[in-house]
């Protein structure tokens, strides 16, 4: 019984399923070769697909973190950085990547404004914080490893905000009322996540609610997701409900896994090209003019 809750609760594999779910409609005559560009805070890149916000990866091989950000580097891409000290930080950003730093709610607050200011004075691109992850995860409740996580006011999280000069990044929004709330606070951006399942189980799976939120936002701040992605037509159809860029996690780290930064490099670019295949046949020239009308449902007539 205890397996078949797991199997049927698990949020990572519903959300894995409603992606599945959705279909492609092809668009062929007047196609063009399609530009996957990506504008992102004043900089371009060459592909709207990043790395996940991803922790501790030199225990998936030594020099994994450096390596991670030499690979999305290469690839002309984003990259995003979880729990990790501040001289991991340093060499991640010093691999010439523009580095993402999200931060865990701490319960700690010096500690949080410690790391605001380190990301800062280190060079990130931005700064932000995991808002889903205030009680932790599901098999290590209250804690994020060794250190104790706690829920945060509006008035924290606007504390943070203004502690940088960085854009601040709302990590972990799940519902239209956090979005509404994430922008009322200044958020300079929103990651439209469950933290990949490990929060809690029968999450609503991201790209579902990916639309309602992207309309909240109405173009002022970038939105992003990320959670169950895997390949270059998930990315596709999380672009065309409203994303403006997504991070890809676990596959990023078979490709860390099997060779290094060359592996990141691969996997990133691989997506790419599978995203801007599906760009070519659905008549996308750029990501600019993705036609949500082309994503159908299962129900759709």
């Amino acid at each position: 019984m205890d397996n078949v809750m797991k199997r049927y609760g698990d949020s990572e594999a519903i959300a894995r399923e409603y992606f599945d779910s959705l279909t492609i409609e092809f668009r062929m005559i007047d196609a063009v070769n399609a530009n996957t560009e990506y504008e992102l805070f004043g900089e371009t890149f060459k592909t709207p697909v990043m790395s996940a916000a991803l922790s501790r990866l030199d225990q998936v091989r030594e020099g994994g973190a450096v390596d991670t950000a030499r690979g999305v580097k290469n690839a002309g891409a984003v990259m995003w950085t979880g729990i990790g000290s501040e001289e991991e930080l340093e060499a991640q950003i010093n691999t010439g990547a523009k580095v993402i730093k999200i931060i865990k709610p701490y319960a700690d607050i010096d500690l949080i404004y410690r790391k605001i200011e380190h990301a800062e004075k280190s060079g990130a691109f931005a700064v932000g914080m995991d808002t889903d992850f205030v009680f932790g995860p599901k098999h290590n409740k209250g804690f994020a490893l060794e250190f104790p996580v706690s829920p945060k006011t509006s008035g924290d999280l606007c504390g943070f905000i203004k502690a940088t000069k960085l854009p601040f990044i709302f990590k972990g929004i799940l519902s239209e009322y956090d979005a509404v709330r994430a922008l009322e606070l200044g958020a300079g951006g929103i990651v439209v996540s469950h933290h990949g399942g490990s929060v809690a189980d029968y999450a609503l799976p991201p790209l579902r609610i990916l639309p309602r939120i992207a309309k909240i936002a109405g173009g002022k701040i970038p939105i992003f997701l990320d959670s169950a992605v895997t390949r270059g037509a998930d990315v596709f159809k999380a672009l065309a409900l409203g994303a403006n860029a997504v991070s890809v996690g676990k596959e990023l780290i078979k490709g860390l896994s099997a060779d290094g930064a060359d592996g990141v490099r691969t996997l990133i670019n691989d997506v790419t090209e599978e995203l801007r295949w599906t760009m070519n046949v659905t008549g996308s020239m750029d990501l600019r003019s993705i036609d949500p009308a082309v994503i159908w449902d299962k129900t759709r007539s």
